[in-house]
């Protein structure tokens, strides 16, 4: 995996991702972004939370400049609730270049989307019914779309779009980028690729498997994010690690732990990649001679990390995806030895930490937030043991006279007890406030409530007709014909002053339905009398 430095991106896109706190790419952005970048069609077969939306975010937003008022880009998702996710995540990546997008779906008022489109965004993220609605309308012009992203295509087609989605694509200009994602590849989504993409480059990613399992005890504790250094605590003193990797999602977050945990007086370090070669190599250095028994990382300072001994993995953040899971809990449990891998996971977090489960194949222990008692018990039973390996070692001579001068003054146990507070330490209560960090979250696939209308096979049908179906109580032929004359890819105005029946208000229940056209392996030519011309 590389990290986005590498991939030559403009500084206001690398900025926007730094400021995300990703350092380092998924598989899936690894090999997609450069195919992409190059203008390549492209299908990715990769499920959902692995990171697509970047893989294809970055090589869009890189290709539009602000000062376009067209809509150069088109990302169809298959529910409203991941159009809106998508476009948010967009948003986020393209926000130092001031790149606009809108989401487009059904259940919001139209009117309300139809004042929105006229700041002119760039990407238009939608779902296939309402962005019909709106090329209907011609509040929607697809003219100088110059990128198409399908984005979980399988989860579409499923939902009945294929005609839908094959009418938008007939009205988008042959000279385009084509980039289909599907965590499954059907023969209906072959069919779709061979007729509207050219000579795609086939990228998948097949998620890592936990081989080493049975050697690597795992095991989850679901805490608040305010609650989580105190848990940590807790953790660390239970546990009492020979070495441990505690792993942060971000530079800020490593920085301010490993702080955290020197004033808490704990022997710890940070490591990230802001660290100059010399500065990485002393906290190493101090790590694998045991000067530091707790290092804090980044998954990109963690990448290739090969340390003996390792008996801790503590995913203080959760990673992004599940094949960084997997990278980080093999730090330990190495060379045939067991290993612990402990992760916290906020209440928001849930549903992706379940993602990994799945994706990785592993039931992951629940267990409770250890106790005050359990830590203090934990760290008690250490001290024990130093003791006793202590006067196994022998080499205790020089200090026999002092002990009988004390046990002449003494109780033997009052001596004992005092020794163990003595090796054990005080806890230092230093106040901590680490700065929180916003929850990973899975993308959902729930079903989008929808009117339950069948999609009309008249739009952008080869009779050149723009006239939708009357079904559903719409009169589409009493629509303005003219569309504003508007040849940015927006109407100037809209007939239509009320929300409007929405062809993306509920799910749609009807299997896929083979298309006449599903066939054929070129791409179809608008006809010159098409009315959206």
């Amino acid at each position: 995996m590389k990290t986005f430095a590498e991939f030559d991106l403009e500084p206001k896109i690398l900025q926007a991702i730094t400021e995300l706190g990703f350092e380092e790419s998924t598989p899936i952005q690894d090999q997609a972004i450069p195919f992409a970048m190059a203008g390549r069609d492209l299908i990715g077969q990769a499920q959902t939370g692995t990171g697509k939306t970047a893989a294809f975010g970055i090589p869009l937003i890189s290709k539009i400049t602000k000062e376009e008022e067209k809509i150069m880009a088109l990302i169809m998702t298959p529910t409203r609730e991941l159009a809106i996710q998508v476009a948010e995540e967009i948003g986020k990546l393209a926000r130092f270049k001031g790149i606009r997008s809108l989401a487009i779906y059904g259940g919001q008022d139209i009117s309300r989307q139809i004042r929105s489109l006229k700041n002119k965004p760039q990407i238009i993220i939608g779902t296939p019914g309402r962005l019909l609605d709106h090329i209907n309308r011609k509040t929607i012009r697809l003219n100088d779309v110059q990128t198409v992203v399908l984005d979980e295509a399988d989860e579409m087609l499923d939902m009945g779009f294929m005609e839908d989605i094959q009418s938008i694509l007939k009205l988008v200009p042959e000279e385009r980028q084509t980039m289909l994602f599907s965590a499954t590849m059907p023969t209906n989504i072959q069919k779709l690729a061979q007729q509207f993409l050219r000579n795609p480059e086939h990228i998948s990613v097949i998620s890592k498997q936990l081989d080493d399992g049975p050697l690597i005890d795992q095991a989850y504790i679901e805490v608040p994010e305010r609650q989580k250094f105190e848990a940590l605590s807790r953790l660390i003193d239970m546990e009492s690690p020979d070495l441990a990797i505690v792993f942060g999602r971000t530079k800020r977050r490593v920085d301010e732990l490993s702080e955290a945990l020197q004033k808490r007086g704990y022997s710890a370090d940070g490591l990230h990649g802001d660290l100059s070669q010399n500065q990485r190599d002393a906290v190493m250095r101090k790590f694998r001679d045991g000067s530091i028994d707790v290092l804090v990382a980044t998954d990109v300072a963690a990448r290739g990390l090969d340390v003996s001994g390792v008996t801790h993995v503590i995913n203080f953040d959760l990673p992004q995806d599940p094949e960084s899971y997997v990278h980080r809990i093999g730090r330990t449990g190495r060379a045939g030895k067991e290993g612990t891998a402990w992760s916290f996971v906020t209440p928001r977090e849930m549903d992706h930490f379940h993602f990994i489960e799945r994706v990785t194949r592993h039931r992951i222990t629940r267990k409770a937030l250890p106790t005050m008692a359990e830590a203090i018990e934990g760290k008690q039973k250490v001290t024990a043991e130093r003791l006793i390996e202590t006067i196994g070692s022998g080499d205790l001579n020089e200090y026999k006279g002092i002990a009988i001068q004390l046990l002449e003054e003494y109780d033997s146990v009052q001596l004992v007890t005092a020794a163990m507070k003595l090796l054990t330490g005080d806890k230092k209560d230093s106040e901590i406030q680490l700065t929180p960090e916003d929850p990973m979250r899975a993308k959902r696939r729930k079903p989008d409530i929808r009117s339950g209308r069948k999609p009309s096979s008249s739009y952008g049908s080869r009779t050149g007709s723009a006239s939708g179906s009357s079904t559903g109580g719409n009169n589409r032929r009493d629509r303005d014909s003219s569309g504003g004359g508007s040849r940015s890819g927006y109407a100037g105005k809209s007939n239509y002053k009320d929300g409007g029946a929405s062809r993306d208000s509920s799910a749609r229940t009807s299997k896929p339905r083979p298309s006449s056209s599903s066939s054929s392996s070129s791409r179809p030519v608008k006809r010159p009398d098409s009315s959206f011309e």
